[in-house]
């Protein structure tokens, strides 16, 4: 008899396979959609089943095992969002067969093991705008003519072996959002034109390069920004008093997006990656007090640098705070009082400086460790008392053993896809309504523009 397979055209099993054999089963005329959420799939047979269908506009083989070389991406102009990431795919990364360009909007191929060096046809991506390649042993150099794909918002290049400096030509790209080109081997200066020529920018990551410089004060201009994550390259002087004009770690502002096919409100989820990271450089001269009206700041470190001066007396103004590092500095004086009215802090590292005197009372500062305080000279609680209490503690002198690597463990870091890393490509995939596919991206970047 014919075997034929009944279901809602919406239906979402409440399962996960990783084998599936419909061959000769009367799956058709529509493409089962149901299949889109099949994350674990191995094999798949569904021929001879009487599909009429187009294609579907989005395909997601990601978080699988599958291996082998991708050469070609096909010239279909029928898929918009490809996710192939966190697979085995090896050899050098796809080309475009033949003249014609892509439709694509969203191109994953993160956490592989993609080899060679960048293809140069950009020229034929006029429409992609999501591009991950992060995770991978990407070499070479950027290419230029990524340049002419003016509609990127979201350009993922992180965790493979590029070096070479950032191209110009990514200036035209002004609809760009996100960048993270961490954990690489550029080099040369921070590109000033960024902070004019990329006026949407809200995350910007060059962690773990080989950037020297200062650190441009056009950067200033990126009033949207949220993330900045300069840490670990080899920039000198001072950091600029306009770091204050980052508007949106000011203010406390709500984003919609569209996620799941129906619209939610992440004004806090996002709210807590706001964050600058200048830590593990050479910069010098004193912490700008202009820092303090970053009061939506959730994240500050700037330690390993060789910072001088005070700790900014209002620096409690930053309310919101909940990581503060400024440890293995020069810093000098004492604590503010301030400090102790920062109740979110969560983690303080305020080691190896020349600070002294008591250190201020809350319910915080006394919880933390010793070890946050070490390498100064401190008193008060938690350390065991002040001179004249008959339990002098000099601090420098506890502090052996202590090691001097100590880094913050980032919680973005780990997030798997992150908002840093994954929060845009996550969008395509998850909408499987039809009506949604072609707006999908049009709707989430006009709510971004009231970031």
């Amino acid at each position: 008899g014919q075997m034929v397979l009944r279901v809602n055209p919406n239906w979402v099993p409440p399962f996960q396979l990783r084998l599936l054999q419909l061959g000769s089963w009367q799956t058709g005329p529509s493409f089962p959609l149901w299949l889109c959420s099949q994350k674990d799939l191995e094999y798949l047979n569904i021929s001879n089943s009487r599909i009429s269908d187009v294609v579907p506009s989005d395909v997601n083989l990601s978080r699988n095992q599958i291996s082998g070389q991708i050469q070609y991406l096909p010239q279909s102009q029928v898929y918009f969002f490809v996710h192939l990431s966190f697979n085995n795919f090896s050899g050098p990364l796809p080309r475009i067969s033949g003249n014609d360009t892509l439709a694509m909007v969203v191109l994953g191929l993160a956490n592989n093991l993609f080899s060679g060096e960048i293809p140069y046809c950009w020229i034929k991506w006029q429409s992609l705008r999501v591009l991950r390649l992060d995770g991978n042993r990407v070499s070479g150099k950027i290419p230029i003519s990524m340049g002419t794909s003016t509609k990127f918002q979201s350009l993922h290049l992180h965790n493979n072996r590029l070096h070479g400096e950032i191209p110009l030509s990514l200036k035209s790209c002004t609809n760009l959002v996100a960048i993270n080109f961490g954990e690489n081997e550029l080099n040369g200066h921070i590109p000033g034109w960024m902070g004019h020529g990329l006026p949407n920018l809200i995350i910007l990551i060059l962690r773990s390069n080989k950037f020297g410089g200062n650190i441009p004060d056009h950067l200033c201009a990126l009033t949207s920004l949220q993330i900045l994550d300069l840490s670990n390259n080899h920039l000198f002087g001072s950091i600029p008093r306009c770091i204050s004009n980052f508007a949106a770690m000011m203010f406390m502002n709500l984003l919609s997006v569209v996620m799941k096919g129906q619209f939610l409100e992440y004004g806090n989820t996002l709210n807590l990656v706001r964050l600058v990271d200048l830590s593990r450089n050479n910069l010098s001269g004193e912490i700008p007090q202009e820092v303090v009206n970053l009061q939506a700041l959730q994240t500050l470190n700037l330690s390993q640098n060789h910072l001088t001066g005070k700790i900014p007396k209002l620096i409690g103004a930053m309310i919101l705070i909940e990581t503060l590092d400024l440890s293995q500095n020069q810093l000098t004086g004492s604590i503010p009082e301030s400090i102790s009215g920062m109740t979110f802090l969560s983690h303080l590292n305020l080691s190896f400086n020349n600070l002294t005197g008591i250190i201020p009372t809350s319910t915080q500062l006394q919880s933390f460790n010793e070890s946050c305080y070490a390498g100064n000279h401190l008193c008060g609680p938690p350390l065991k008392g002040c001179r004249g209490s008959g339990k002098e503690t000099d601090v420098k002198n506890r502090a052996k053993g202590i090691g001097k690597g100590r880094e913050i463990n980032w919680f973005y870091v780990s997030m798997p896809l992150g908002f840093v890393t994954g929060f845009w490509c996550v969008l395509g995939p998850l909408v499987f309504n039809r009506r949604w596919r072609t707006e999908l991206w049009w709707k989430v970047y006009d709510l971004v523009g009231k970031f």
